[in-house]
């Protein structure tokens, strides 16, 4: 029998690019939908008739009935945030204990990470990161470490006390006596995430044998990045980046499925740049038009509430992004928010002091030392939102969208044009 298709979605900049919206939307083509890294920092914004849904950690194709949702083991697991998320959309009557799968080998995030995080922030100044201070990087330093608490650990009694309070006494001597911070209470902690892993242990599964079950059978599967691949730990801009790996190849790594399965991988952009928290950002605006942008584009953060900071599209960045991810092609979003706009900036390349065609590279002192390159391309008045055909959308914003796929290096296969998941324009059926 032939095998399904496998396609993977990854932010292709600094993370809120509207992937939630574009992993719904290809959902009905699937039978599942697997999370492979992150944690509930992430947060996949899904707007159905007139209906808002923010998900942190649960897959966003679980609005569809029927599609599997898939925790890897990639992914950091809060066991407090994952069954809020469950009783908010249970309220909302969507059946979610049945369709979910978490795998036992997930590292927990537990509330010595938060405090930690939490701390650690504070004592960085004005050098801080820019975190969610939800504690996702002390628990996959944890893990690195192998110091980790994972979900499986919970059910194997006194071991897992065990296991926790050698963990926490390490955690709470960072807090006191290096942070001067308040310490977390061991038995506390052990006694709620005991309670929590009774109402979890349904739900935990063999994810690798599921995958691969369903892709044998001819059922296709998606994978759903969280972040963006500018934010990844080794290859993002370097401190200020995530704690896990988001690139495509983490698709693999972080759920357990053979990497020569995957067929396509589907970089989610938006028309323009948009970064949260601290870190290099080449084309930042500070004036007028990066309130437009921020105004029009409603752009606060999913998790945090923060305002991202807005700038003009970075093509030499994409650029970079395409190669090292291995990007078939693109969908691009919110093109509606440059409507109105007489001119249009694209970052073509960077440029130093002494140097011109500076090539791109990784970590954060590189980007201080460079200034964007920019072509200009003429805006349009017309209005594309909700455009579902591309010959609808103004001759300027076609030659805008062609351009682009001229300096990145990769097809744009998708538009979206509204927050709704019929608002989009399809060029090429990723399936």
């Amino acid at each position: 029998m032939m095998r399904g298709r496998n396609i993977v979605v990854v932010g292709a900049q600094w993370g809120d690019e509207g992937k939630g919206k574009v992993v719904d939307l290809l959902t009905k083509n699937v039978a599942a939908v697997v999370r492979f890294q992150g944690g509930h920092n992430a947060g996949h914004t899904l707007v159905i008739g007139n209906e808002k849904t923010v998900l942190h950690l649960i897959p966003s194709g679980i609005l569809h009935e029927n599609v599997d949702c898939l925790i890897g083991n990639g992914v950091v697991l809060s066991p407090n945030a994952v069954l809020d998320e469950i009783a908010q959309l249970e309220s909302k009557g969507v059946e979610v204990r049945e369709r979910i799968t978490l795998s036992p080998a997930c590292p927990l995030v537990l509330p010595y990470h938060v405090a930690t995080d939490i701390a650690r922030e504070k004592a960085r100044g004005s050098g801080k990161i820019g975190t969610t201070g939800r504690g996702i990087g002390p628990a996959y330093e944890d893990k690195v470490a192998r110091r980790g608490v994972r979900l499986g650990d919970l059910y194997y009694g006194q071991g897992f006390a065990t296991k926790l309070a050698d963990v926490m006494d390490y955690h709470n001597f960072m807090l006191e006596k290096y942070y001067n911070a308040s310490t977390v209470d061991f038995q506390k902690t052990l006694d709620e995430t005991s309670r929590l892993a009774e109402e979890i242990e349904p739900m935990i599964g063999d994810v690798p044998q599921i995958l691969h079950d369903l892709n044998s059978r001819g059922k296709n599967l998606l994978f759903e990045g969280a972040q963006g691949a500018l934010l990844d730990v080794d290859l993002g801009t370097y401190p200020f980046v995530t704690s896990s790996h988001t690139v495509a190849g983490a698709a693999s790594v972080g759920s357990g499925f053979d990497p020569s399965r995957l067929d396509y991988v589907l970089g989610i952009v938006k028309a323009y740049s948009t970064r949260v928290g601290s870190g290099p950002f080449p084309t930042e605006l500070f004036d007028g038009v990066g309130k437009y942008l921020a105004d029009k584009g409603q752009e606060f953060g999913s998790t945090t509430g923060r305002p991202r900071r807005c700038g003009w599209f970075d093509a030499a960045a994409v650029k970079q992004v395409v190669k090292m991810t291995g990007l078939s092609g693109l969908c691009m979003t919110k093109l509606d928010v440059l409507d109105g706009l007489e001119t249009v900036r694209v970052c073509t390349k960077y440029e130093r002091s002494d140097e011109e065609n500076v090539p791109t590279r990784f970590g954060s002192e590189y980007y201080s030392e460079v200034s964007p390159v920019y072509e200009d391309l003429p805006g349009w008045e017309e209005s594309t939102a909700g455009a579902r055909d591309f010959n609808d959308l103004p001759e300027n914003a076609q030659s805008y969208i062609r351009r682009i796929e001229d300096l990145v290096g990769a097809p744009v296969a998708m538009i979206s044009t509204g927050p709704d998941r019929l608002d989009t324009i399809v060029l090429k059926d990723v399936f």
